[in-house]
C-alpha cells in the first residue's frame, strides 16, 4: 500500500466501495445523488458519508453537515462564515483521515474543497474534484493549487479540459447530468397542467438563485422588472420556484419592498417543472442558466456581488472571459443577454427579455443552438464520472499512484 503522504493510496479490499463527499449548496447535491446512483450501480454495496443535502441523502449519503452550509459566494461575502467554515473544515479533515474513504470527492464549492483535499491527499485518501473550478475564466493561478489538490478533476463543459491539460492536471470531460435528465423536448403542455397554468397564457419564470444571499441581492430587480414587463403586458403570469425554504422567506422579504410588483406564483422547488412551463426566465447567473438553456428558454442573466468583491474584481482584473453566463460560454458568443452589478436593474432585464420573446427568428435561432449543446453535454455524465473515478482507483489498486 502506498504510505502517506503520496498522490494516492491503495483501495483497501472491503466489502463495499466507501465514499467521502463534499457537495456545495442544492447543484452539488444534484450533481451527489447522481453521482451516488451511478457508482452503486456499478459497484453494488457503496457506503458514502460527508457533507450532502437532501437529494444526495436520499440517494444514501450519511450527512455529517448540510450542503446548504457552503452555499456562499463572493470574495468579501464569505469573512463573516469564515470561523465557522474554518472549524468545519478541521472538524471534516479530522472525521474523513479516521474514516479512511476509499477516495474523496468535492462537488463543486471549489474555495472549501481545494483546501480540504489537498490535506486528505497527503494522508493518501485519492482526491477527486467534481465540477471543474472556473479558473479558465478568473484567478487562474489557482490551477497550481488544484494540481497540487487533486488526483483527477471531472469537467462538466467541453471546453475545460484543454486548460487543466496544458498545466499538467489530469481532467476528463464527463458531460452534464442536467442534461440527461432534462429531456430534449420539454413537455410545456404537462409542466403547466402539473403547476395550474393556462395553456395559453404568457409565463415568465423568476430564477433569482439558489443561495440566500444571492436571492437578496437579486429578488427586487427581478420583481421590478415584472413590474415593468406586467405594465406593459398585463396578461403575463409569473412565476417563482425557490430552491429551500430560507431562499422562499429571503423572496417574500424582497417582495415587500417592491409594493408595485404583480401577484407572483411561488414554488417550493421544481425549477424544471417551471422552465419546461415558460416562456421565458430572469436567471441569477449559475446552474440555472444551463437549465434554461436545456429547457430552451428565452432568457436574461443577472450577476450581483457585493460591492467590495465587484470593485476587487474589477480593480484587480481578475475575470479573463467576455461572457460569465454558462450559454454564452458554451456557444462562444453574447448570445443571451448578460447584466452585472449596477446595470441590473428592472427596466433592464424586463426590456431585454420582451425584447427578445417577440423576436421571432432570435427564438428559432435559440432553438436550433441551444439544443446542439444540449445534444453535446447529453453524455450520460454521471456514469461517465461514476468511470473515471472508479478507473482511477483501480489504478491505485494496481500498485501505481494514478496520477
Amino acid at each position: 500500500m502506498t504510505p502517506p503522504g503520496s498522490a494516492c493510496g491503495a483501495v483497501p479490499a472491503r466489502a463495499a466501495l466507501r465514499v467521502g463527499l463534499v457537495a456545495g449548496e442544492s447543484s452539488g447535491d444534484q450533481l451527489g445523488a447522481a453521482l451516488i446512483t451511478a457508482l452503486r450501480a456499478r459497484v453494488g454495496a457503496l457506503e458514502c458519508f460527508g457533507v450532502a443535502g437532501p437529494k444526495m441523502a436520499a440517494a444514501g449519503c450519511e450527512a455529517w453537515e448540510s450542503a446548504e452550509s457552503l452555499a456562499l459566494m463572493g470574495l468579501t461575502e464569505v469573512l463573516p462564515h469564515l470561523p465557522r467554515l474554518l472549524r468545519l473544515r478541521a472538524e471534516l479533515t479530522r472525521r474523513f483521515i479516521e474514516a479512511r474513504p476509499d477516495v474523496f470527492i468535492g462537488i463543486d464549492a471549489p474555495e472549501f474543497n481545494l483546501r480540504l483535499a489537498p490535506r486528505l491527499r497527503a494522508a493518501g485518501i485519492p482526491t477527486v474534484q467534481y465540477v471543474a473550478p472556473q479558473v479558465w475564466a478568473w484567478r487562474q493561478g489557482r490551477v497550481r493549487k488544484i494540481g497540487r489538490a487533486c488526483d483527477l478533476v471531472l469537467c462538466l463543459l467541453p471546453f475545460e479540459t484543454g486548460f487543466y491539460e496544458r498545466h499538467g492536471v489530469a481532467a476528463e470531460f464527463v458531460g452534464h447530468p442536467l442534461a440527461d435528465q432534462i429531456p430534449l423536448e420539454a413537455d410545456r403542455a404537462g409542466a403547466r397542467a402539473a403547476l395550474g397554468l393556462a395553456p395559453e397564457s404568457t409565463v415568465v419564470a423568476l430564477l433569482p438563485g439558489s443561495r440566500v444571499g444571492e436571492v437578496s441581492r437579486l429578488a427586487a430587480d427581478f420583481l421590478a422588472a415584472a413590474a415593468w414587463i406586467a405594465e406593459r403586458r398585463p396578461a403575463v403570469r409569473f412565476i417563482a420556484p425557490m430552491a429551500s425554504a430560507r431562499a422562499r422567506e429571503a423572496f417574500q422579504r424582497k417582495r415587500a419592498e417592491v409594493p408595485e410588483s404583480p401577484e407572483v406564483m411561488i414554488t417550493d422547488g421544481q425549477a424544471q417543472r417551471v422552465l419546461a412551463a415558460c416562456d421565458g426566465a430572469l436567471v441569477a447567473s449559475g446552474t440555472a442558466t444551463l437549465e434554461t438553456l436545456l429547457s430552451r428558454r428565452v432568457m436574461v442573466v443577472a450577476y450581483r456581488l457585493g460591492a467590495v468583491t465587484a470593485f476587487l474584481l474589477r480593480r484587480l482584473r481578475l475575470v479573463k472571459v467576455p461572457y460569465f453566463s454558462q450559454p454564452n460560454l458554451l456557444l462562444g458568443r453574447a448570445f443571451v443577454p448578460e447584466f452585472f452589478q449596477e446595470s441590473v436593474t428592472g427596466a433592464a432585464l424586463g426590456e431585454a427579455l420582451l425584447a427578445r420573446l417577440d423576436d421571432a427568428p432570435y427564438r428559432s435561432e435559440l432553438a436550433v443552438e441551444f439544443e446542439r449543446v444540449h445534444r453535446q453535454l447529453r453524455r450520460g455524465g454521471a456514469g461517465l464520472a461514476a468511470d473515471a473515478i472508479l478507473r482511477r482507483l483501480q489504478g491505485a489498486r494496481a500498485g501505481g499512484t494514478g496520477s
